[in-house]
């Protein structure tokens, strides 16, 4: 019971100094002044040289703690910044580690962390699911684009599911999405100017398709998992 009740303050401590803490650093030093645009974002990284690639961590990680931060907007200027396999290397690494601290920092503090962060809707929207179909319901989750993936790391800390199964999930799943956003900013691919104009006229239906029926499809697995 002591160790539990170390393990709790030292949770707590971590929690506060990471939403207080890292939401200050931010929005002292610009950050969220800087999300108007992908320019803005590149010249926020920059100007913290030769520590633009830890900051760049720092920001990712933080996407993850301090929603809605969006972490391919910030992939997109990492992978300009840096290129491609530094951006993504540096921006899965802090997603996982991201991911992994709220489920653990849930899973210690329990459904009072949980509030503090997740809607109370999205909470009782998610929760129950995610007991009951636990790892398949995660990736679908985490291989999509319209769930609030970040907060259900965050609701999946108050299940039962192991710590490694989790980190093991996540690993597998997460990353994809972001190497997508950095093989587009890092130009990892030289396509021609129909190319590109073709490619952005996907991206953009894509968008627009998942912005009409993502609700619609996200209502319809749930219905599914709920059976």
């Amino acid at each position: 019971m002591r160790m539990k009740r170390h393990q709790w303050i030292f949770a707590l401590a971590a929690a506060v100094l990471l939403l207080s803490g890292g939401g200050l650093l931010l929005w002292r030093t610009g950050f969220f002044a800087s999300l108007g645009s992908l320019e803005e974002m590149q010249a926020y990284i920059a100007r913290f040289s030769p520590f633009s690639e830890l900051l760049y961590f720092l920001v990712q990680l933080l996407s993850v703690i301090i929603a809605p931060i969006p972490s391919n907007i910030t992939a997109l200027a990492g992978a300009v910044l840096f290129g491609m396999w530094p951006a993504f290397l540096l921006t899965a690494a802090a997603i996982v580690c991201g991911s992994v601290l709220v489920f653990w920092l849930a899973r210690v503090l329990g459904r009072d962390f949980a509030d503090r962060l997740v809607n109370r809707k999205i909470s009782e929207r998610y929760l129950e699911v995610i007991r009951r179909k636990r790892d398949i319901f995660l990736i679908l989750v985490f291989l999509f684009p319209f769930f609030p993936d970040d907060m259900i790391c965050i609701l999946a800390g108050l299940t039962d599911i192991p710590l490694s199964r989790f980190l093991c999930i996540v690993v597998l799943t997460r990353p994809w999405g972001l190497l997508f956003a950095c093989a587009l900013g890092g130009s990892a691919v030289s396509v021609p100017l129909w190319g590109m104009v073709l490619l952005g006229l996907l991206g953009l239906a894509v968008f627009l398709v998942v912005l009409k029926y993502g609700d619609r499809w996200e209502e319809a697995l749930l219905r599914r998992f709920r059976r």
